[in-house]
């Protein structure tokens, strides 16, 4: 099966879905490869950086769950390599 590496952006504007969110993150783990979040105070927001190694079809599932939430949105930049699993 081929997987890729992409990076996942994700704005979180509403600390209610945070929970949710995680949930979804949990249960994609074993396709993450690493996550950075940054709290924003200023602005009242937080920002998640994910890096992942999974199939399209993995990754699509994974931000439409996320872009779903309420308050959280999610942009994917995708590397051009593919790998064999």
């Amino acid at each position: 099966m081929k997987t890729r590496v992409a990076v996942i952006g994700v704005i979180v504007e509403n600390k209610e879905s945070v929970n949710r969110l995680n949930e979804i993150l949990h249960e994609y783990a074993d396709c993450i490869i690493g996550r950075m979040g940054i709290p924003y105070r200023a602005k009242k927001i937080n920002i998640i950086s994910l890096a992942v190694d999974a199939t399209e079809e993995e990754i699509a599932a994974l931000t439409g769950q996320i872009g779903r939430l309420e308050g959280i949105s999610c942009k994917t930049a995708y590397s051009a390599f593919f790998s064999e699993e």
